[in-house]
């Protein structure tokens, strides 16, 4: 039996909503669809024209009693060039294909069909048993980078975690050579992310920049692989917000709505089962809202949240949201 996720109209442009059937959720056979995967009631990832910027994947968590439009975070994709320190910017960079803000992404079933299409022309994605568990895994492909980075993101969900998504990028024929792939979760502002669990302490954002204020990010703190839970040969590091209950926060009358949280509390983490010696954690932060002015509630919280390695054709990295119960749950979200 298929059945639609939820009885609502979808977005705007977006096509016709997905459908969940056989304990996932897919696009619809019908075009245009929307391009959205994952699992009905757990974590989910889309793509533009879904609300939000071109460039970036969308995470969605309905299990934190989010209205299923309402995103918790969006993952960028930003390859450095070898011998380069400058990023490419999924977000950011204008579209070649599109004349319009940000790259444009589209999906496949396969690495190699890669060929640029609309993204409401959206692929089911695969199934496929890996080491005995069931997987779904849906290839997303950006345009050229004008660093001249060609790269494929491989999305996969298992079947027996219902709330994480391992992400891997590729390098595609026709690519200039990388130093690393930055898959970055860009914004930590919508859930105030203030306490960063590292191996033996938490770190703050005021801790990190005493002083900070302003509407720009502040620059980027790192931590490496002996800051970092071990956990059976895997690296784990996860944010939470200090707050009690965020859905209630008080906002600056010029704060727009799409920043006001909504929702449970929750714990957002990275996990790496492969990591490099020279992998690192990444965090900036903001006082203000991005594009904006408006002051976040509670002071400066963490923004891009992200794992850096050297590059590796497929390196997986695991992100994973749960509920936040409460700090003595916190030391269970790490066992694998």
């Amino acid at each position: 039996m298929t059945l639609p996720v939820q009885p609502a109209t979808g977005e705007p442009g977006a096509g016709a909503l997905p459908v969940a059937s056989g304990g996932w959720l897919r696009p619809a056979a019908e075009r245009p669809a929307e391009p959205r995967w994952g699992h009905p009631e757990g974590i989910q990832v889309g793509l533009h024209p879904l609300r939000g910027p071109r460039g970036l994947l969308r995470i969605y968590t309905p299990y934190l009693d989010h209205p299923r439009d309402r995103l918790l975070n969006f993952v960028a994709v930003e390859p450095i060039r070898a011998g380069e320190t400058r990023r490419g910017l999924s977000e950011l960079e204008h579209s070649a294909l599109d004349d319009a803000p940000g790259k444009r992404f589209w999906s496949s079933d396969h690495f190699e069909d890669d060929a640029p299409r609309d993204p409401t022309d959206a692929a089911a994605g695969v199934l496929e048993q890996l080491d005995g568990v069931e997987h779904l895994t849906v290839w997303v492909h950006s345009e050229r980078f004008e660093n001249g980075a060609e790269v494929s993101v491989r999305v996969r969900f298992r079947a027996d975690r219902p709330h994480e998504v391992a992400v891997a990028g590729f390098r595609r024929p026709g690519s200039a050579e990388l130093d690393t792939c930055v898959l970055t979760a860009t914004m930590g502002n919508f859930a105030r992310l203030r306490r960063l669990h590292l191996r033996d302490r938490v770190v703050t954002p005021t801790e990190l920049w005493p002083e900070f204020t302003g509407p720009h990010f502040a620059e980027h703190a790192r931590f490496g692989v002996d800051d970092l839970v071990r956990k059976n040969g895997s690296v784990v590091v996860f944010a939470t917000t200090d707050e009690e209950a965020p859905h209630e926060a008080v906002y600056s009358d010029d704060t727009s709505v799409h920043w006001h949280y909504v929702g449970n509390r929750a714990v957002q983490g990275w996990r790496v089962e492969e990591p490099s010696p020279d992998l690192q954690v990444l965090v900036n932060a903001r006082w203000a809202y991005w594009a904006s002015t408006s002051p976040i509630p509670g002071g400066v919280s963490f923004e891009n949240f992200e794992v850096l390695e050297p590059f590796r054709d497929g390196q997986e990295f695991v992100f994973w949201v749960e509920p936040h119960l409460s700090d003595v749950d916190l030391d269970l979200l790490t066992e694998r």
